[in-house]
């Protein structure tokens, strides 16, 4: 044995360190595949479903690249939208005419292929995120088909894909600037609504984090409740128009709420709060009935109850009652606003059992402190609509519509 030979055990075998050999990336080649199976079966989407599903083609790490072929016909460049080099295809979303039912087959072909590699959504997700946040680079019929695709999407249930990877990447200043978002979100809201109804387009936005920020999709130039009626009225979506103002509705009522909670609770001089409600009454274009609504809420809501103690709550609400009177009375101006307070205060005493006892109670004091006229207390006595607990508020007010009604004659 030659000193330099190291001796061995006979019939061992010598272990070599194993290593990882990565494949080398070649997106190029992994298009052109997807190509080809796109113009063999001649842009059927059923036979090119199936080619794909029988391939041997590595989507795992090609994903990205897939979804390039498929929305704009071959590979794009790296962190664009445009061609790269390599074979192309005119089956692509991008290639097909902007109508929903030339660009649904589509949809549905994405869906079977995540059915069989779920994996690939997040894939969906970039290229899609890389699209949106360059709307600019695309032509406005491209735009059109990419809103129209992301609709379907939405509607059809397309597999994990998350509203937020479609509205947030578009929310960037120099697309919503040049209307770009605005234009893609019509489309997108137009179409999304042919199949599915307000409530499930409201669902979506709150999912993508945009729901009470809508006016955002516009340039800030024309970021006005106007503005957003005005257009979306012409788009012919009403209901959205409707909505909208609905929540703005509610928002300011419940602004002016806080406001008078806190000037309630603090005991402001009556004086000062009447001034807040006229200027938030103005500023926002309330109507006084809802006025009166509120003002009602809030002066309850202040009451100090007392757990259990059935009389001590009763002294507090009529306490409260008396105190806020002048306050109720500045904006219970005619027999209409009078009568929604009565209705107001029959819907707290019914709901709340702390109050059921003390209806006949608050309308007097209400009429003591001349908030309450006696043909309003009448008119509600005698045809009063609302049926919650009537029976038994009529019963308890019997009394006191008695002695209105002998002051009456006697007068």
């Amino acid at each position: 044995m030659s000193s330099k030979e190291r001796p061995t055990l006979g019939g061992t075998r010598i272990k070599t360190r194993k290593r990882n050999i990565a494949a080398p990336l070649d997106p190029a080649a992994f298009a052109d595949a997807v190509v080809q199976i796109y113009l063999d079966n001649a842009g059927d989407l059923e036979l090119i479903a199936k080619s794909i599903e029988s391939s041997d083609l590595n989507f795992s790490r090609y994903g990205d690249t897939f979804f390039e072929v498929v929305f704009t016909g071959g590979r794009t460049q790296p962190g664009t939208t445009k061609p790269d080099e390599g074979e192309r295809h005119p089956y692509s979303v991008l290639e097909s005419e902007p109508r929903r039912e030339v660009i649904i087959p589509s949809v549905i072909y994405i869906q079977k292929i995540l059915r069989r590699r779920p994996f690939l959504i997040k894939n969906l997700e970039n290229v899609m995120r890389r699209f949106l946040q360059s709307l600019e680079l695309f032509e406005e019929n491209e735009r059109k088909k990419l809103a129209i695709f992301t609709a379907l999407a939405f509607s059809q249930k397309l597999s994990g894909l998350p509203p937020e990877t479609v509205f947030q990447p578009m929310l960037k200043d120099n697309l919503v600037g040049k209307g770009l978002v605005l234009s893609f979100i019509t489309e997108f809201f137009k179409e999304y609504l042919i199949d599915n109804s307000l409530d499930d387009l409201i669902s979506i936005l709150k999912r993508g984090k945009v729901e009470d920020n809508l006016l955002d999709f516009f340039p800030a130039a024309k970021r006005t409740e106007e503005s957003f009626s005005e257009h979306f009225t012409k788009e012919g979506l009403v209901s959205l128009v409707e909505y909208n103002e609905k929540k703005i509705f509610e928002v300011k009522l419940k602004d002016m709420k806080s406001a008078l909670t806190t000037q309630i609770t603090e005991e402001t001089d009556i004086s000062e709060v009447i001034e807040t409600v006229k200027q938030r009454v103005k500023d926002a274009k309330l109507p006084d009935v809802e006025v009166v609504r509120i003002l009602w809420d809030v002066i309850m809501d202040a009451v100090q109850w007392s757990g259990k103690n059935q009389q001590q709550n009763a002294n507090a609400a009529l306490r409260q009652v008396k105190t806020w009177a002048q306050l109720l009375n500045a904006f219970c101006t005619n027999g209409k606003l009078e009568l929604e307070l009565i209705y107001k205060v029959q819907m707290q005493c019914y709901e709340d059992a702390k109050l059921m006892k003390l209806f006949s109670e608050i309308v007097r004091s209400l009429y003591d402190q001349d908030v309450l006229a006696e043909d309003t207390i009448l008119h509600w006595f005698r045809k009063g609509t609302n049926p919650k607990g009537r029976q038994t508020f009529v019963k308890a007010l019997e009394p006191f519509v008695k002695w209105l009604e002998e002051a009456e004659e006697e007068e």
